[in-house]
């Protein structure tokens, strides 16, 4: 639950922000009779990205046992990379995305009122599926409301947020924010992926390993196994299920999966963005004469 308000806080303050750019774009440039197409477009945005969730659900839930796990699995994984990009791209082009999105804007502005709903609609459908794809890999096989609740309450919450900083209400280090988050999104992809590794063992499409140690081979397809300790069901369990996709008996495959993708990336992400060389000086010309 806690892994979908994280998803749902983050991606809806991004689509928040986003809009909150372009309506203040059409009110700065005295085009408050246009701001009715921006949410024209924000609706449609948001009718897509709920019709396309349920219809995959739909799909994938009328499938085979084993093709479920498959077409699940994949999903996760996709999801995991989807994650990925979405953390780097947004730390490399967030200082100059209110300049971007006011000049498509301003070019749609120009072609007319359907323009200007087309951008809303890309723009906040894209966070939209973004966000769907990304709560795939959470909600998977979830038989309670809890992480349909996390996601909607984390979209409310940004959502509001989103309206308190437009207005000039609070004032947040969306830098932080974002950098913060970033860290949290990426232990949640790691988990979601470690998921998506055992979906695809369970179809049989990845191998279960086995280790022997001391000439016994007694390990079976798990690292180990601390479900007495650390029980599924408990309220911590689901807590760590909800926040990580915890399992207390990964597979070796799913440990291996997760550490190769944690350390990596999490490396990747602490380093700081290269800066950029400063041009260099223009040269005085050589007086030839002399």
């Amino acid at each position: 639950m806690l892994a979908n308000f994280l998803i749902g806080l983050r991606e809806g303050l991004e689509a928040s922000l986003v809009v909150s750019i372009l309506i203040a774009y059409l009110v700065k440039t005295n085009r408050r009779h246009d701001v009715r197409y921006i949410w024209y477009g924000v609706g449609t945005a948001v009718a897509l990205v709920v019709g396309v969730f349920t219809v995959v659900n739909i799909a994938i839930g009328s499938l085979p046992f084993r093709t479920q796990e498959l077409v699940g699995g994949t999903l996760s994984i996709l999801a995991a990379g989807l994650v990925t990009w979405m953390i780097f791209w947004m730390r490399r082009t967030a200082r100059g995305l209110k300049k971007e999105l006011e000049s498509e804007l301003a070019d749609a502005v120009a072609l007319g009122p359907l323009a200007v709903a087309v951008v809303a609609f890309l723009t906040v459908g894209r966070e939209g599926l973004e966000t769907a794809a990304i709560m795939y890999g959470t909600v998977a096989d979830a038989y309670t409301p809890q992480p349909f609740l996390g996601a909607a309450g984390g979209l409310l919450v940004a959502v509001v947020l989103g309206y308190l900083i437009y207005r000039g209400a609070i004032s947040v280090n969306l830098g932080k924010f974002f950098t913060v988050t970033g860290y949290l999104l990426i232990v949640v992809a790691a988990g979601v992926l470690a998921y998506g590794i055992y979906d695809l063992q369970e179809a049989g499409f990845l191998p279960r390993l086995t280790f022997e140690v001391g000439g016994i081979s007694n390990l079976g397809n798990a690292i180990f196994d601390i479900s007495s300790a650390i029980p599924p069901d408990s309220w911590y369990g689901t807590l760590l299920k909800g926040t990580v996709n915890f399992q207390p008996n990964p597979s070796w495959l799913q440990v291996i999966g997760w550490a190769l993708y944690l350390v990596p990336v999490l490396w990747l992400y602490s380093r700081k963005p290269a800066a950029k060389a400063p041009a260099p000086a223009p040269q005085t010309p050589v007086d030839a004469r002399q």
